[in-house]
């Protein structure tokens, strides 16, 4: 039965910690779910296509019947047996799968940007139709989406991997780099419903790729090992593409199948398959030359690069005449200069270019008009007149200079004017020979698109000539779309996350309780140590009173009630006081908390408590009376001041009948102080008042210092406080150690700080008028 109750508790302890936190697992499950359908919601559904064929007189078939239709075909030569799986292998073959896929445009793929998942734009759907032309071997795939825009006949396509936007019209060869492909209106285009249309954009995929994704995307089974009904699937995004793919499948088949039966339609066919090879080759290579030519040449468009040229002749000519005119000009001015006198004015408006020399003639003339007005009153022999003579003469230097640099300067651009000219001229002669090579290309352009257009249409008028025989592999079902999408997988990716949302609190709590190295509950205690655990404390609320009063009934005043009834069981009956040690392991675990309030509880009129604040090095006890702070105490006792009693006992404040001697002032030999006897006078002294029933003293904790290991024997009983989430599993061995070398005797651990949801035996769900009902977990779990 005991092993029973003892498995039975194990199994309540394990599954305590996951119990309540309960709203983790809530939380958690409900954000995974949310998450979940965001998932769905963001996947583009996948659905399966499947379609059915009947392989006639399969059984039947020989190498020198049935067989010999499909000889020549490479890859395919082996299939001259009467077994219905080789009907398989030639469904499952690269070689049928790469003329099924020359049928369509499979190697882009257009789509639609959407909030959530982008929609595939297909067939009808498709306001484009794509034609690879020819496919540039070594470049690298795009990996990137191109973007496509359209505004009336002019295309934009653009892409994060170029370094600039493609700008072509409809029905024209475009280089792409790594191929040349062309675009056309689809015709037939309808807009899908609820589809957004402003932002589309394509995937390119070379054709050996695209081969090798839908070889791996088809499914070939037997319907029957009995049977010759072979089913064909594949899994696409797009319905109507898995549907044309299928059937495209099952219509090469049978091209294979009848090839001897119908073998003019089918060279007529084979002819324009290897027209279009080489016309695609040449009109690639065509669009090559064209660009290698403008690329040569630096021609954007060649009738703008004449007009261009020719406006460049005619600016030049008019350049070197105004040049030419300027030059004479300044010459002019020169000649008049050096031939008029000293008297004499130089013309002004003449149209002269050099503002400067303009400018500089008018100071001159100035200068002149001046020296005349001189002359008509003086002599020329006054200072005034030979002074402005010499300015004069100065100024005409300087202008003749001038108008020299501005003739250098003048016949330097005439020169360059010139060359520009004659490089004009050079371009313009050109042009003509430029514009014939240019119109040759063009024109072999021109002629291979329509072509290859033509061969185009003829290649599917010899297919639909084909389709008319007989077909080896009837269809049973057409190639049709389940209703239902085979992919994501919504239950079971539901599942997952629900699943996830159940594993990660579970992992975190049970990795917390792992690396969990405090103790936290009376449990851990209980398995670190066989000394007793009097009493838990619950952890003080915001705002709270850490000091318990009168008829106090909160879970803190219970929690200390039950603590000082569990303390008596260690008490001995005797008639003198009983002294309390109380202290802890480190700092801060509240060992001066619950020595003042547990000196609250002990008092009555007829249990009269003084508590002692042994912890002379670090004194806590005054933080509850800090008007006490200065107060003489302990130390001033232990040092030798000849004190009464009734001088270092004061009125607690708190309870007429608990009193307190503080720690004093802070000493600078503690633990001499404690070892000079002066204690045991004290507690004699105290003793011999026969006034209180409990000494408690509040020591200084026993992993920092040695000072309680002092005192300890002093002591009736040792209270151990230790702190929920604070105190180290580790220090509990040391107390163990202590114990176990009779350092500490008597010892009751007291569990302070406990949150409500670690409580074990006596907690806020206790007996009392402020008992609160319990939830059915915390029954079961507490």
């Amino acid at each position: 039965m005991d092993n029973k109750n003892n498995k039975e508790i194990n199994i309540k302890e394990l599954i305590s910690p996951y119990v309540k936190n309960w709203k983790y697992f809530v939380g958690m499950v409900f954000l995974m779910g949310v998450l979940a359908i965001f998932y769905l919601k963001s996947k583009v559904p996948i659905y399966k296509a499947q379609t059915s064929v009947f392989i006639k007189d399969a059984k039947k078939m020989s190498a020198a019947g049935d067989m010999s239709m499909l000889q020549g075909l490479g890859g395919l030569t082996g299939m001259g047996t009467n077994s219905i799986e080789n009907e398989v292998g030639v469904f499952e073959s690269k070689t049928i799968i790469e003329d099924a896929l020359k049928e369509h445009n499979f190697q882009i793929s257009l789509y639609s940007k959407q909030a959530l998942n982008d929609v595939e734009l297909y067939g009808i759907t498709s306001p484009y139709i794509f034609n690879v032309i020819q496919e540039k071997k070594d470049e690298e795939l795009p990996k990137k989406p191109i973007y496509i825009k359209t505004n009336g006949s002019q295309i934009t396509l653009s892409s994060k991997e170029w370094k600039k936007d493609i700008v072509t019209t409809f029905n024209k060869t475009i280089s792409l780099p790594y191929a040349i492909i062309m675009i056309s209106k689809n015709p037939s285009f309808k807009a899908p419903k609820k589809v957004e249309m402003s932002d589309l954009y394509f995937y390119y995929s070379d054709f050996e790729n695209t081969v090798d994704n839908f070889q791996e995307s088809l499914a070939v089974d037997l319907l029957d090992k009995d049977g010759t009904i072979i089913t064909l699937s594949a899994d696409f995004e797009n319905k109507n593409k898995a549907k044309d793919f299928l059937n495209a499948i099952v219509r090469q088949y049978n091209i294979y199948s009848i090839n001897d039966k119908n073998i003019e339609s089918k060279r007529t066919k084979d002819f324009i398959d290897r027209r279009i090879t080489i016309i695609s080759k040449e009109l690639g290579d065509v669009e090559t030359q064209k660009e290698g030519f403008k690329s040569n040449n630096n021609i954007v468009d060649l009738p703008s690069e004449a007009r261009i040229n020719l406006q460049m002749k005619e600016q030049s000519k008019a350049s070197v005449l105004e040049i030419g005119t300027q030059v004479e000009l300044n010459r002019i001015l020169q000649n008049t200069l050096n031939k008029k006198g000293t008297g004499d004015v130089l013309p002004l408006n003449i149209g002269l270019g050099n503002e400067a020399a303009v400018k500089s003639i008018q100071e001159y003339n100035t200068m002149v008009l001046q020296r005349n007005k001189y002359l008509v009153e003086a002599t020329p022999d006054n200072p005034l007149v030979k002074d402005i003579n010499r300015q004069i003469e100065e100024m005409k230097s300087s202008l003749s200079e001038t108008l020299q640099k501005n003739i250098i300067t003048l016949e330097l651009a005439r020169r360059k004017v010139e060359t520009q000219l004659g490089g004009s001229e050079g371009s313009i002669s050109k042009i003509p020979t430029q514009e014939k090579l240019f119109r040759s290309i063009e024109r072999q352009q021109q002629i291979k698109e329509s072509l290859y257009l033509l061969l185009l249409q003829k290649r599917e008028e010899a297919a639909i000539s084909m389709e008319i025989t007989a077909e080896k592999a009837r269809v049973i079902d057409k190639a049709f779309v389940f209703r239902k999408p085979v992919a994501p997988k919504k239950m079971f990716i539901l599942g997952v996350f629900i699943l996830a949302g159940l594993l990660i609190p579970f992992a975190i709590i049970y990795l917390r309780q792992l690396l969990q190295s405090t103790i936290i509950t009376r449990s851990d205690l209980v398995k670190l140590t066989n000394l007793p655990v009097i009493a838990e404390i619950p952890k003080l609320k915001n705002k709270e009173n850490p000091l318990v009063s009168f008829n106090d009934v909160s879970s803190m005043a219970e929690g200390f009630r039950i603590f000082v009834t569990n303390l008596k069981f260690l008490l001995p009956a005797k008639d003198d006081p009983h002294i309390i040690l109380v202290t802890s392991s480190v700092k801060g675990e509240g060992k001066t908390f619950v020595s003042t309030n547990l000196s609250i509880i002990l008092a009555s009129p007829r249990s009269k408590v003084l508590v002692i604040g042994a912890d002379v090095r670090n004194p806590q006890l005054q933080r509850y009376n800090p008007s006490m702070k200065s107060a003489k105490g302990l130390s001033e006792f232990l040092g030798g001041d000849e004190l009464p009693l009734n001088e270092i006992i004061h009125p607690s404040g708190y309870n007429e009948n608990c009193d307190f001697i503080y720690s004093g002032s802070i000493p600078p030999n503690p633990t001499d102080l404690l070892q000079n006897g002066k204690l045991d006078d004290l507690l004699k002294m105290v003793k011999n008042l026969n006034k209180y029933k409990y000494i408690v003293l509040d020591t200084a904790p026993l992993l920092l210092v040695t000072d309680s290991f002092l005192i300890a024997d002093k002591s009736d009983a040792i209270v151990y406080v230790t702190r929920s989430e604070v105190t180290e599993k580790s220090y509990i061995d040391f107390l163990n150690s202590s114990v176990d070398d009779n350092k500490l005797k008597n010892v009751g651990i007291v569990l302070n700080s406990i949150k409500d949801s670690n409580f074990g035996y006596g907690n806020k769900y206790g007996y009392g008028y402020n008992a609160e009902e319990k939830k059915w977990w915390q029954k079961y779990f507490n």
